[in-house]
């Protein structure tokens, strides 16, 4: 039995020493990666043009993750997309013109803020509707529940004298 102990207590400190150089490796491996991590360079050295980019990015929204514009999102459609409206806007198209292709291509979804339209109407007058039909079924529950009786509502299993906190 003690053939078999002393196996045992040289595989455990065989494999804690293969443990902590495997650790080691990893550390050294991930603070190498940070070395050559760098910000990341603007696709084009014109500012003017990279500020045109910025601002119709703004506009569109992301197809991938519906939630973003195409500025903010990471997806590689994204980028494919930021990459197409800066080729569009070098050949000499207004912004205008990339906005209304974009339109054309992906349909009234793709921008961020889209315009009103019978097909769009509900996405703006939605909200404000939900809000005025829940403020009016309110106004109508409130105003039955005042019309009722003292007997129609259950009584309170204590007594209010007895209760401290309304007192």
């Amino acid at each position: 039995m003690d053939r078999h102990v002393a196996t045992l207590l040289t595989m455990t400190a065989f494999c804690t020493a293969c443990l902590s150089r495997f650790v080691i490796t990893l550390v050294l491996a991930l603070a190498c990666v940070g070395a050559f991590a760098a910000e990341a360079l603007p696709a084009s050295d014109d500012p003017a043009l990279e500020a045109r980019v910025m601002k119709i990015s703004n506009e569109l929204r992301c197809l991938v993750c519906q939630n973003e514009t195409i500025a903010a999102s990471h997806a590689e459609l994204a980028v494919d997309l930021r990459r197409q409206v800066r080729e569009m806007l070098q050949s000499g198209q207004t912004e205008r013109q990339v906005i209304d292709f974009m339109t054309a291509r992906y349909g009234d979804f793709v921008l961020y803020r889209p315009p009103f339209k019978p097909l769009t109407a509900l996405l703006w007058i939605g909200p404000g509707a939900m809000v005025v039909l829940g403020l009016g079924t309110l106004f109508v529950v409130l105003r039955r529940r005042s019309r009722l009786a003292d007997e129609a509502f259950e009584a309170d299993d204590k007594d209010a004298s007895q209760d401290p906190h309304l007192s």
